[in-house]
């Protein structure tokens, strides 16, 4: 279900997203779950295209990541198909013949090995994907898709989102410049193991496949890797990139080794763009109206570090104290003391907002409580925790944990 009322912490204005040579997308209504609303996207990609992907490492995945999976070793694509309100996920045999199915269906509508076909599927696990709703849809999917079309294709695969996620960077690859491109969906059910729950990258750089999937490994551990709104792994988390190369006809050189110099600022054009797709997520946390950021700084290890904000960002203890703009130090030393890393309780120190609430194991001496009080009403909290035992450092987002969290949940499959 797709709330209607938009999260406070959603981005004021999206950004205008320049057409991808080689991509074209187009969205309608299949009713799979919804009604009155778009639900299935589509992405129509030009031969030559290749792709990677990283996946869930939940050990219960949906049959799409399972087909993603298999189809990634041709390292080829030409259409991307993703619905929303039905995960085909804990379907059995009819889960993975729908997937053959709506793969069939695009393939002789794209006219293409049903191999090059990728697809995703997000919303409610253990109900069967009515994909005959596909057939009614496809041949008009193809005929539509346009290039451009990025804010309604990230509308499309919304489900408790409340508002579409898309971003987009520019980077000089040799002497030309090249287009990155992303949409994304994700409120609940948020603690990637891999990526995110549905992303897919769109770019006209000539990178070979293997370059681009050592891109998307390095680029997912920092930004989607290192979010969570409830720690809960989907069973459908797909991160998608596709390259079409059509760059190379305005000059850009065709890159066949993550090592060349030339893909430096590519490289942190399209980090960029996950790092931006993924904040979106975090702020879109179900029932959220906080965004928090998590530093740990001080540790043995960056391991260590992103293993102790994980356990105080997941810790549902902090969460509601940051969405009753409460500072409570005792819950973040709680979260610390569990994450079973080397901490040291008489070298912790504590800050909220900028502000230091605890030092070397106590209340900090020049503790204001009303000075406190005023910064947690911020839309945006930070917490820092200082461990004094290293210099490694991490970084993670998360959101507060609100009554309408439960709400959201408590009826989700209804």
């Amino acid at each position: 279900m797709s709330s209607s009322k938009i999260s406070p912490l959603a981005p004021k204005t999206y950004p205008e997203m320049p057409a991808i040579d080689g991509v074209r997308l187009s969205t309608a209504a299949a009713g799979i779950k919804y009604k009155d609303r778009t639900d299935v996207l589509m992405a129509v990609l030009e031969p030559g295209t290749v792709v990677a992907g990283v996946f869930t490492r939940s050990k219960c995945p949906s049959a799409p990541v399972e087909w993603c999976r298999k189809n990634l070793r041709s390292k080829s694509a030409r259409a991307l198909v993703v619905n929303s309100g039905n995960a085909n996920a804990f379907t059995g045999r009819t889960g993975r013949e729908a997937a053959q199915f709506t793969a069939a269906l695009a393939s002789k509508a794209v006219r293409c090995k049903s191999g090059e076909v990728f697809l995703a599927s997000t919303g409610v696990i253990g109900e069967p994907l009515k994909a005959q709703a596909f057939a009614g849809v496809m041949d008009g999917l193809v005929a539509r898709a346009v290039p451009g079309a990025y804010l309604e294709a990230a509308r499309a695969i919304m489900t408790t989102d409340t508002f579409p996620k898309i971003a987009t960077a520019t980077a000089r690859l040799g002497k030309a410049k090249v287009t990155i491109n992303g949409i994304a969906k994700g409120a609940g059910m948020i603690a990637p193991d891999m990526a995110t729950m549905l992303s897919f990258v769109f770019t006209d750089a000539p990178v070979s496949a293997p370059v681009l999937q050592k891109l998307l490994n390095e680029s997912v551990v920092d930004t989607f890797n290192a979010i969570t709104v409830d720690s809960d792994t989907s069973t459908s988390d797909t991160l998608l990139a596709f390259a079409t190369g059509k760059a190379a006809a305005r000059g850009a050189p065709k890159v066949t080794k993550a090592s060349d110099p030339r893909l430096k600022e590519f490289r942190k054009a399209f980090t960029r763009v996950l790092a931006n797709l993924s904040e979106q997520v975090a702020r879109d946390g179900e029932g959220a109206r906080k965004l928090v950021e998590v530093v740990v700084e001080g540790a043995v290890s960056k391991a260590s570090a992103r293993r102790i904000a994980m356990s105080i960002a997941n810790s549902p203890l902090v969460k509601t104290a940051i969405a009753g703009e409460d500072a409570n130090w005792g819950r973040v030393v709680m979260a610390v003391g569990k994450a079973g890393e080397p901490a040291d309780r008489d070298r912790l120190s504590i800050w909220f907002n900028g502000i230091r609430v605890a030092h070397r194991g106590g209340r900090d001496p020049g503790y204001d409580e009303a000075k406190m009080s005023a910064a947690m009403t911020a839309q945006e909290i930070s917490i820092k925790v200082a461990l004094g035992l290293g210099r490694a450092r991490d970084r993670v987002l998360t959101c507060d944990l609100t009554k309408d969290y439960v709400a959201i949940n408590g009826d989700y499959r209804s």
